[in-house]
């Protein structure tokens, strides 16, 4: 099982980035894939998760209207688009595949996941 994160980098308040996570080793259509994010000396959170099933879609309140998930299934690959970026938004942003489908109340729990990628750092700055 294999979870590849990519698509960081430095970008100016307001700016975008789209990070991508392809995904092989496992049945994705049937998983919860995530995207967490950890900034330097706080907790690792959740930021947004999508049910591969059925498209079902979470997100964080503080990036909600901002970021949108999405998957490419012909990809294997789960996409998080973040507009509007803003320093605090800096942080190591990891995905994470559950190989079931979660339900909602579980989405944001770590715990319930069952591989990580390697985390791709989103820096913004001016």
């Amino acid at each position: 099982v294999q979870l590849q994160a990519s698509g960081g980098g430095l970008v100016q308040p307001g700016g975008s980035l789209r990070l991508s996570c392809v995904v092989s080793g496992f049945t994705f259509r049937t998983s919860t894939i995530g995207w967490f994010r950890q900034a330097p000396g706080k907790e690792r959170e959740a930021v947004s998760v999508i049910r591969l099933s059925d498209r079902s879609t979470s997100y964080a309140d503080s990036v909600r209207g901002r970021f949108t998930i999405s998957r490419d299934s012909t990809k294997n690959t789960v996409y998080l688009q973040m507009n509007n970026l803003q320093p605090e938004d800096t942080a190591v942003y990891y995905c994470a595949a559950a190989t079931r489908g979660l339900i909602k109340s579980s989405m944001f729990a770590d715990r319930f996941y069952d591989y990580w990628g390697q985390g791709t750092q989103v820096t913004v700055s001016s």
